[in-house]
């Protein structure tokens, strides 16, 4: 089987104006079994992307801005996008309260343009912080919860601690004095090792209100099979996951995009019409970010300006539609033609690229930094290697029939 993502060129015409928003399609979200519902009924699976930590001086506070948020949902389809405002480290919430008008910010921009928007408590000790999260989701549901758009995470990632005995209580008290104010928008509750214990938290789930999901989180290089063994029991055991946070690369937010792993989680997201939005809109040098260094903090962004990841990040997102009918990537038959390719790898130096329309070629090295890029208009392209150490690197084209990524081998 041959895996390529596809590239879409979308043609606005005049009446897409009349398009309705996500939010005015879908309505109210709620959890009807294992599954995340919108308004009819039906179950839905949107695709987005997390800004990064709100923390004052981390760089990332930058991208919280409406023009950020309205390029996400013009340029690429994004439905949902997520508000992760640091809360106990070094410059977030608890240090510094203006965290919270960033959030502010994030979410009064979603709203307007339509989109569902995640109210992140974005926390690896939130239990320590209880009363705080009290008063900061009560001021939260008091100004969003007549707003269908609003989705409340109150949790992040809890560290290896216990769900029976300290997430769930401090969920449950959250979740109390969300629902005094809020009676029905979605809560989505962090589950232990870092939102992967979704099993053990399906075990002894939060009863007693209703519309409560759980988060997965995942990072491709990292994950396989075995977390979605682990999400797989949670379903079967009868509770909703959205996937809140996950990323192209490694866990520890560097490495090379891992494509293969990436569209296994794609298929298993929508096989089981699963939310999820990518880690994470910002320029910061690791693997995980969707855009270079220096790029625009106001969207406006090009090819030029993504990352290995946000490349294959934004084709995800933008060929996501609410139903999951069409996932962004196409899958082959061996016996199947498939006119992309890349030869001979491993190469001495000159590499040949054809099929399609070849219209850019990026290439990067194994820490995920950008050495070259160039523009073409060709069905055949050669490419010489020879003036970079030898070694591995990774092709990024762009042709009229995909987006690519491959492993080069330059010996």
């Amino acid at each position: 089987m041959r895996i390529f993502f596809t590239f879409i060129v979308t043609v606005v015409i005049c009446t897409s104006i009349l398009a309705q928003t996500p939010v005015q399609t879908h309505g109210a979200l709620s959890v009807s079994g294992n599954q995340i519902v919108n308004k009819n009924g039906v179950a839905v699976s949107f695709a987005g992307t997390s800004l990064f930590w709100s923390n004052t001086g981390w760089g990332g506070e930058d991208f919280y801005n409406a023009s950020v948020i309205n390029w996400l949902y013009s340029d690429w389809n994004t439905n949902i996008v997520r508000a992760a405002m640091g809360v106990d480290d070094n410059g977030g919430y608890i240090s510094d309260p203006s965290n919270k008008q960033k959030v502010i910010t994030v979410v009064d921009a979603a709203i307007n343009e339509g989109l569902y928007v995640i109210i992140d408590w974005h926390s690896h000790h939130a239990e320590d912080y209880e009363t705080e999260a009290i008063q900061f989701f009560e001021e939260m549901a008091t100004l969003y919860g007549d707003y269908d758009n609003i989705i409340y995470e109150i949790y992040n990632e809890p560290l290896q601690i216990s769900w029976d005995n300290i997430i769930k209580p401090y969920a449950e008290s959250v979740i109390s004095s969300i629902r005094a104010i809020d009676n029905d928008n979605l809560i989505i509750v962090g589950t232990s090792t870092w939102s992967q214990d979704v099993d053990i938290a399906s075990y002894n789930p939060i009863t007693g209100y209703s519309n409560i999901a759980y988060t997965l989180h995942f990072y491709a290089g990292t994950h396989g099979q075995y977390l979605r063994d682990k999400a797989q029991t949670a379903l079967d055991n009868g509770i909703a996951l959205m996937v809140t946070e996950w990323g192209t690369v490694n866990a520890d937010g560097n490495g090379v995009v891992n494509e293969s792993s990436v569209i296994e989680w794609m298929d298993f997201l929508c096989d089981n019409s699963i939310s999820h939005c990518n880690w994470a809109i910002n320029d910061k040098d690791e693997g995980a970010s969707a855009l270079l260094p220096g790029s625009s903090s106001t969207g406006n962004w090009t090819v030029d300006d993504l990352s290995a990841s946000g490349i294959v990040v934004k084709d995800i997102v933008e060929n996501w539609n609410s139903d999951c009918n069409y996932l962004g990537v196409t899958k082959e038959n061996d016996n199947e033609t498939f006119d992309f390719e890349l030869y001979p790898n491993p190469t001495n130096g000159i590499v040949t690229i054809s099929g399609g329309n070849i219209q850019e070629v990026k290439i990067w090295n194994i820490n995920n930094q950008l050495l070259r890029s160039i523009t073409i208009n060709k069905k055949q392209f050669n490419i010489d290697l020879g003036n970079l150490p030898k070694g591995i690197y990774f092709l990024s084209v762009i042709t009229s029939n995909g987006v690519f990524i491959r492993k080069i081998v330059f010996k």
